[in-house]
C-alpha cells in the first residue's frame, strides 16, 4: 500500500509517533528534541514540524524554547484527559495498569451519570440506550467484535450525555478510548460475557422507568465486571 504523503497525513504521522514515544517511556522527561532532528527523521518540513510540536506542547507533553529545543516534560503536566494521549499510553507495555486507572475513573463517575440519566433523560436517550443495549447482544451472538464495539460506545456516549451535565458529557472521549483500546489490544473476550450485556440492559430499563438506585447499582456492576476482565486477562500486542 502506497504511503499517503498528504500534509495532513504526515502532520498526524509525526504527531502519533512522537506522541506515542513520550506516552509509552521511549522519551522520558527532560529528553530534548530538535525541529531540525524531526524533520530529518520523518522527512516533512519545518512548518509541519512545529505545527505536531505545538499540539504536543498544547497537551502538555512537551515545552519549546529557543535555544533550548523541545523538551519533555513530566507526567505531571500531561493533560491526561486527552483522548488521543490515551490512545497512545493503552499503546505501551503498561496498558494493563492504565486500564485500572481508567476504570477507577469510570467508577466515579459513570454510576453518577446514569443515576442523573435516569433522572433527567428524555425519550430519545432512552430509545438510543435500548437499541444499542440490543444491537450488543445481537453482535455478540455473531462473534462481530466491531460492531459489538461501536453499540458499546454509543450506549456509553448517550449514558454520559442523558443526564445533561456537560463535565460528564466531555468524557466522552475518554471511555470511547477505553472502550476501544480494549478491543484493539486483544483485551475483550471473543465472546462478550452475558453478564455484562444484560447489566446494560438493566441500565437502560432503569433509566427508562426513572430509577436512579437501579441505574447507579447496575451500571456500577457494568464498570466493575469490565476492569475484573482486564485484570484476568492477558494483554497481546
Amino acid at each position: 500500500m502506497t504511503q499517503d504523503t498528504s500534509p495532513g497525513a504526515l502532520h498526524d504521522h509525526v504527531l502519533t509517533t512522537v506522541g506515542t514515544r513520550i506516552a509509552t517511556g521511549a522519551l522520558t522527561e527532560g529528553d530534548v528534541l530538535t525541529l531540525d532532528g524531526i524533520c530529518t527523521e520523518y522527512a516533512v518540513s519545518r512548518t509541519l514540524a512545529r505545527e505536531a510540536i505545538r499540539v504536543l506542547e498544547s497537551m502538555g507533553l512537551v515545552t519549546s524554547r529557543r535555544r533550548v529545543g523541545i523538551t519533555v516534560q513530566p507526567a505531571t503536566h500531561w493533560n491526561v484527559f486527552d483522548p488521543r494521549l490515551i490512545r497512545w499510553r493503552l499503546d505501551g507495555d503498561g496498558r494493563a495498569e492504565f486500564l485500572v486507572t481508567l476504570s477507577e475513573l469510570r467508577r466515579g463517575v459513570e454510576p453518577a451519570a446514569a443515576a442523573l440519566a435516569a433522572e433527567r433523560g428524555d425519550d430519545h436517550h432512552c430509545r438510543v440506550l435500548a437499541a444499542a443495549a440490543s444491537d450488543m447482544a445481537i453482535a455478540a451472538r455473531t462473534g462481530d467484535q466491531q460492531s459489538y464495539l461501536l453499540a458499546d460506545k454509543l450506549f456509553h456516549q448517550n449514558l454520559l450525555a442523558a443526564g445533561g451535565n456537560e463535565m460528564f458529557r466531555a468524557l466522552t472521549g475518554v471511555v470511547d478510548e477505553v472502550l476501544a483500546g480494549r478491543t484493539h489490544h486483544g483485551m475483550m473476550p471473543e465472546t462478550p460475557n452475558p453478564v455484562a450485556i444484560a447489566l446494560h440492559d438493566d441500565v437502560a430499563r432503569a433509566i427508562r422507568l426513572g430509577d436512579p438506585g437501579a441505574a447507579e447499582t447496575a451500571m456500577r456492576a457494568i464498570v466493575d465486571e469490565a476492569a475484573q476482565a482486564v485484570h484476568d486477562r492477558p494483554t497481546t500486542d
